[in-house]
């Protein structure tokens, strides 16, 4: 599941992961889609743009640990900033890692996934 407030970065994103062999469940471009579709469709890991316009990806991402049952999707957060300008909010975060929308790839997702990356 990738979860991105830009409809370009979402399409992009999706093909180049679908490219890769990862299948993309769903998309979402805010909070509360991505609430409903995780509930739904339990996917197994769930990329989390950390800035979703309005909305905090930091936030949505402790919103997914704890509202969507017994066994909520890891959480990858993603940005086209640096991570050092967020670093300390992604450690204090229940997200598994963060990958820079340059860097998005499935073996990075994978690597992050074996705590590797």
């Amino acid at each position: 599941m990738i979860v991105d407030d830009s409809p370009y970065f979402l399409n992009a994103a999706r093909c180049l992961l679908e490219g890769e062999g990862i299948m993309v469940v769903s998309v979402a471009s805010d909070s509360a889609q991505a609430l409903q579709q995780a509930t739904q469709l339990r996917p197994d890991i769930a990329l989390v743009d950390i800035d979703l316009g309005g909305e905090s990806g930091l936030e949505l991402a402790d919103r997914l640990r704890h509202e969507t049952g017994p066994s909520p999707p890891p959480v990858i957060l993603i940005s086209s900033h640096a991570e050092d300008e967020y670093a300390d909010l992604i450690v204090a975060s229940p997200a598994l890692g963060f990958l820079a929308k340059t860097e998005l790839s499935g073996v990075a997702i994978h690597d992050l996934l074996a705590g590797t990356g």
